[in-house]
């Protein structure tokens, strides 16, 4: 059994490292399969050396955190004992540091990883973003953040919103009103984006003005959007051809991000996803930059990283049965 004893600087609020109830320790304990008991402004680590050495590691990048003047919450927690765990941590100088943003409420927009911080770096130097990760990384809330502070520092003239109105299960046909009471649930997320960054007023404010756009993709077509902030969302429903169609809209002053989950699509059995050819064919052009997050990037619920990789544990597992079972028709095949 191994101990490592941490001295607490005078300044930190044991409430907020230690949590309600101590919740922060306990988290830590489960995380990293040690034991932890504080005293005054000591905190006392016990267990295997690894793990011990990892608790000490995890806990000086919390204070770190307070330090500058944030909270703790269990996101931080788990991302910094993923951080440790996996790449023996990580300089909490990268994160937060820079304001992407500030909402309808003043509060500042922040990067909460270091795939955020690549993804918002690749977009601040790029035309063309491909945002490519699963639900809950934050993709299209950075997407619309960056587009928003464009438009009010006047780099851009209006921001135009995006998304293919494919089916997922639900016929369109059968939900009442007209075309565009129809397309709205399918633009429900972008108009979120926007009413969290501008609230309600604001949003419609910009949109009488012809400020923001909202339009389902295929309004897109025989257009050229010069000085915008275009986002297509949902990428991975769109059809090679309807890719290369909004990827040749962009004309002069303007910039795209491109986001979408390849492990999330919804065109008919037999159609290639426009967002995987894409990965493809626009890999080595300069001014288009891939950014790919993953589970580690997930700033939702934590339950939803575990859904992730339970999901992506599952996904590989069908694949190698797919592949053992065409190895071993081909070798029944070649046997008779």
């Amino acid at each position: 059994m191994n101990q490592r004893q941490i001295e607490l600087p005078q300044e930190i609020d044991l409430q907020s490292l230690f949590g309600s109830f101590d919740s922060n320790l306990k988290l830590l304990e489960k995380g990293l399969e040690v034991g932890i008991t504080s005293r005054d402004n000591c905190i006392k680590i016990s267990g295997e050396e690894e793990n011990v050495e990892k608790a000490g590691e995890v806990i000086t990048i919390l204070l770190q955190i307070l330090q500058k003047g944030e909270s703790i919450d269990e996101q931080k927690i788990l991302y910094a004992i993923t951080m440790v765990q996996e790449n023996g941590g990580f300089d909490i100088k990268l994160l937060g540091d820079d304001c992407i943003a500030v909402n309808h409420k003043g509060n500042p927009i922040k990067t909460k990883t270091l795939g955020q911080k690549k993804y918002i770096e690749a977009i601040n130097n790029n035309t063309i973003v491909f945002g490519i990760g699963p639900a809950g990384t934050g993709k299209t809330y950075l997407a619309v953040a960056k587009a928003v502070t464009a438009l009010r520092n006047k780099e851009v003239s209006r921001i135009i919103l995006t998304r293919p109105a494919v089916e997922a299960g639900e016929k369109l046909g059968f939900l009442p009103g007209d075309l565009q009471n129809k397309v709205d649930p399918y633009l429900r997320p972008l108009y979120d984006g926007m009413y969290e960054m501008l609230g309600g007023e604001g949003f419609a404010r910009y949109q009488e003005r012809g400020m923001i756009e909202v339009a389902p993709l295929a309004y897109m077509r025989g257009r050229t959007l010069d000085n915008a902030f275009i986002i297509l969302d949902e990428a991975q429903n769109t059809t090679p051809e309807q890719m290369k169609m909004f990827l040749t809209r962009i004309g002069f002053g303007s910039r795209a991000i491109v986001t979408g989950d390849i492990t999330q699509v919804d065109l008919p059995d037999g159609k290639k996803s426009g967002l995987k050819v894409a990965q493809r064919v626009l890999k080595n052009i300069e001014g288009i930059e891939f950014s790919i997050l993953t589970d580690k990037d997930v700033v939702r619920h934590p339950l939803v990283q575990k859904i992730i990789k339970a999901y992506e544990k599952y996904d590989s597992e069908q694949e190698k049965k797919r592949r053992n079972d065409k190895d071993n028709n081909r070798e029944r095949a070649r046997k008779n």
